[in-house]
């Protein structure tokens, strides 16, 4: 999945595939790379990175319940009213496969950039799908 993220009424008015650079509105496409992920289901879940996802329910600030986007991008939006660390959790699920792609990152911070890491756990998370369903069909 490509991440791009907005945020219309900032003064920063460029888009930013990174940590979110200031609070308020902000808007998230995801976009899938592989076409293998449009009939799957996709849930999206952003938490308060509290260290622990014991309890999901009491940190979930956002959540999109699972559903197939057969054009293959989902857009979120969000007010993230204040500063803070939060974890966005993909959860995409095949017929037999599960897969969940944890990335971290931060609001109104100005923190280190965790795009590496975003762009790594998403594109490990597309891959592991796409083996498991080219595999699966040679069964």
């Amino acid at each position: 999945m490509h991440f791009t993220g907005y945020q219309p009424e900032s003064s920063q008015e460029q888009e930013f595939c990174e940590d979110i650079p200031v609070t308020g509105r902000t808007v998230v496409a995801l976009d899938y790379i592989n076409e293998e992920l449009r009939p799957m289901t996709t849930e999206v879940r952003v938490i308060r990175d509290v260290g622990s996802e014991e309890n999901i329910d009491s940190i979930t600030v956002f959540h999109i319940p699972p559903k197939v986007y057969s054009n293959g991008s989902v857009t979120l939006e969000h007010n993230f009213p204040e500063p803070g660390k939060f974890v966005g959790l993909v959860t995409i699920k095949g017929e037999k496969d599960e897969y969940v792609s944890r990335f971290p990152f931060a609001v109104g911070t100005g923190g280190k950039s965790n795009l590496p890491y975003i762009l790594g756990a998403l594109a490990i998370a597309a891959g592991i799908a796409f083996f498991f369903l080219k595999s699966n069909k040679k069964a």
